[in-house]
């Protein structure tokens, strides 16, 4: 379980999402977070925690990730079987935040295990042990996507979408994003713009088959290397021009991007 960290973890609004979020907590509502890769999804999440004064139990999501994994499990041990929690399972116990990421890469018979925790209900059946738990005060379920990639490979069904509010996020403005660059990177304003600059022009190759455009994510990285003395050039294709594509084509497309913006 992450705790409360001491500090406010960084997080620069840009709408309403900040009250929404709060409303939906103190309403015993289910969150959906939608937006692109490293558009600030899971830091929200972070600052919403800190902000409520809630332990956060994050879960990322994949292929096989089973109820189990999430509910627990009899393990064997020296005394006999014990059973042993899950990450959800200690969620709602003890009232925390439960997020999972990318909640779609689990598989369909696993996502159904959240339904009776995302309604009236607020109950978690645990079949192997014949407990019915109810949640805390306090716990709260908010899941995390990616419609635009998502949208190609698999998505939410709708039984399960209905089920939560949803908070749409994208990548900021040009000026709050070189703000988020600039404190997170550790750089000069200047600095900063350039990266942000960079990754406007870059997001504009989406339309030429990049399937993953640069996210603030990989921006702050790049950031991160200039901060600690790597050459700016050489940070951002090794940062954020060489995670996205294998395609020769486009790197060529790419980097010629980035020699045209670093002039």
């Amino acid at each position: 379980m992450d705790m409360r960290p001491p500090e406010a973890p960084y997080y620069l609004a840009g709408g309403n999402e900040v009250a929404l979020f709060e409303q939906c907590h103190a309403r015993q509502l289910a969150v959906m977070l939608k937006g692109p890769t490293g558009c600030g999804k899971t830091r929200f999440v972070e600052y919403m925690a800190w902000k409520l004064g809630r332990p956060l139990i994050t879960i990322a999501c994949h292929d096989d990730l089973s109820a189990s994994d999430l509910i627990g499990r009899f393990l064997i041990g020296h005394d006999g079987t014990v059973w042993q929690d899950g990450p959800l399972t200690r969620a709602v116990r003890s009232g925390a935040i439960c997020y999972l990421d990318e909640i779609v890469e689990a598989r369909q018979d696993t996502v159904v295990v959240l339904h009776p925790l995302t309604d009236h209900r607020r109950i978690l059946p645990i079949d192997k042990t014949g407990e019915v738990l109810a949640a805390a005060p306090g716990f709260q379920l908010v899941v995390s996507y990616n419609p635009g990639y998502q949208r190609m490979l698999k998505d939410m069904k709708p039984s399960t979408r209905q089920r939560f509010v949803a908070l749409d996020f994208d990548f900021p403005p040009p000026e709050r994003e070189c703000a988020i660059v600039q404190r997170e990177g550790g750089i000069e304003r200047a600095q900063a713009h350039a990266l942000v600059t960079l990754a406007q022009r870059l997001r504009a190759l989406q339309e030429r088959g990049l399937a993953e455009v640069p996210s603030t994510r990989l921006l702050i990285a790049a950031a991160r290397l200039i901060a600690s003395g790597i050459p700016v050039r050489e940070a951002c294709n090794s940062a954020i021009i060489a995670p996205l594509s294998d395609d020769a084509p486009l790197l060529g497309a790419m980097r010629d991007l980035l020699g045209a913006t670093l002039i």
